[in-house]
């Protein structure tokens, strides 16, 4: 199984979100919503990943992108096209729930 989720921090979050759709996952390693959205990701990444990027910034390190985006609780992903925020999902969503949100965009 190919592995589609893209690791990113402040230095490539602009050029990662840059073309495309994107979900990034703002998630931190003590949280454990965020865990347990871990392999819902996964498999969102796997069922749409030749569609648009999954990617998930730690907020830990990567303290400038997260208050660029005023991200106050984790988990929450926020879903990009072509560099412009489209939707913000704060909390943990099932893998049907995020599809629903994703498909729309891409």
């Amino acid at each position: 199984m190919k592995e589609f989720i893209i690791k990113i921090d402040d230095e490539n979050f602009n050029e990662t979100i840059a073309q495309g759709v994107c979900l990034i996952d703002f998630y931190a390693d003590w949280c454990g919503p965020c865990r347990t959205l871990s392999p819902i990701l996964e498999a969102l990444a796997n069922d749409m990943g030749e569609k648009m990027k999954v990617c998930k910034l730690d907020v830990d390190h990567a303290p400038k992108t997260t208050s660029n985006f005023q991200i106050t609780s984790v988990p929450t992903m926020i879903l990009f096209k072509d560099g412009k925020e489209v939707n913000r999902i704060v909390g943990l969503k099932d893998l049907e729930t995020l599809k629903k949100i994703v498909t729309q965009v891409a």
